[in-house]
């Protein structure tokens, strides 16, 4: 079949060749732009014949035919499944109630630690117990006063009622209860300053105070996490901003938990722009899990684009030439032989290994998934 197409070529090409020489070109310009139109108008006609030739000289040489080894490939039938895209995030795990726990008062030294780290504490539970020596004196020292100067008014009392005194005497003898009552109230209240409370329900996460040292405002060194209450904080670039709204639904995954997958939605979003990260927060409610701890890395996907009934093919069987997109297709010839078939399609997203194809491949077209490298139009195929 070669000598034929040789023979075939060489008689147009001689033919191309004396049409050309037969007509000398003129020395203007416009008249050689008009020669090179006509030979490049002769050179399609003759690329038409030879396709034509060469295609029915593969018909007619079975001994072509046979020489030609199909190629293995394996085919696919295209249908519809659900699509979802995901803009792909990392965030990190965060507490909605965490405190360092600090003294009411000036603090002190601590005498008591009654907690360690891991224990699950109430709020209002006692956590450390500070040196209390001077509020106690404190106390005593006021509760004298006070005795005293019920003493004194009860005195004077029993003198005014017998018509005894001045009223002011009196009057003046019950403002000194008064005030050492409140003087002796204001000692309880430093006494109890002495003990430290949880502010929180939560878990211990972290104490490094010890007996002897000094506790006192501002210092970081009992931390309390509340983990029923987690949530994953994480920004979003400003590109996807009309993407990603309140009510978003998301998929996370926990690599230090061998990728456990949680789902949620978007509680909250930033209103402000992040002026050198260029992106906007962005916080998603965890449901409370045992195994999720505060400032853990999260893999965080969220849905901007779903479509129940989509085209999809593997992202690895498309193709680029100079037209575009293409796939191969496998179709019969006359005889009911596979032969490769070269499809321009349209794409829409793509996710992990799936892309939606828009345009271009029909329903129960039989897509080559494997195999489909080097292939060329109409070259023979096989399944077997």
């Amino acid at each position: 079949m070669n000598k034929i197409l040789t023979i075939i070529t060489i008689s147009l090409l001689s033919i191309l060749a004396s049409c050309g020489s037969s007509t000398k070109a003129p020395d203007t310009l416009e008249g050689k732009k008009k020669q090179l139109s006509d030979l490049k108008d002769r050179q399609d006609k003759i690329s038409k014949q030879i396709d034509s030739l060469e295609a029915q000289i593969s018909r007619l040489d079975t001994a072509s035919k046979a020489a030609k080894k199909a190629k293995l490939v394996a085919l696919a039938p295209v249908s519809t499944s659900a699509f979802t895209h995901y803009i792909d995030l990392q965030g990190n795990v965060d507490a909605e109630n965490m405190t360092w726990v600090s003294p009411r008062g000036q603090g002190g030294v601590v005498r008591s630690v009654l907690v360690k780290q891991g224990d699950n504490v109430r709020k209002g539970q006692l956590l450390l117990k500070l040196d209390d020596a001077v509020q106690r004196t404190s106390i005593t020292n006021a509760q004298i006063q006070l005795d005293h100067a019920k003493d004194l008014y009860q005195r004077r009392k029993n003198l005014w009622d017998q018509k005894i005194g001045t009223e002011v005497d009196y009057i003046n003898a019950k403002n000194a209860v008064d005030q050492a009552e409140t003087q002796l109230k204001a000692a309880q209240d430093q006494l109890d300053f002495t003990n430290v409370y949880a502010d929180i329900d939560g878990t211990v996460d972290n104490i490094t105070v010890k007996l002897g040292e000094t506790f006192g405002p501002g210092a970081q060194s009992l931390h309390l996490v509340n983990t029923s209450n987690l949530k994953v904080v994480l920004q979003v670039p400003e590109l996807y901003q009309e993407r990603v709204r309140v009510g978003t639904p998301v998929k996370i995954d926990f690599p230090g938990l061998n990728n456990k997958e949680v789902t949620g939605a978007i509680k909250t979003t930033g209103k402000t722009i992040n002026s050198d990260s260029r992106s906007f927060s962005v916080e998603i409610k965890l449901p409370n899990d045992k195994d999720i701890r505060s400032n853990q890395v999260a893999v965080v996907r969220l849905q901007d684009y779903a479509v129940p009934k989509a085209v999809t093919i593997p992202v690895n069987t498309l193709q680029n030439d100079d037209k575009g997109k293409y796939v191969m297709v496998a179709t019969k010839d006359k005889d009911g032989a596979l032969m490769a078939h070269k499809k321009s399609i349209t794409i829409g997203q793509s996710y992990a290994d799936k892309v939606e194809i828009t345009g271009g491949l029909d329903l129960g077209d039989q897509l080559i998934t494997d195999g489909f490298q080097g292939l060329y139009e109409g070259q023979p195929i096989t399944i077997q």
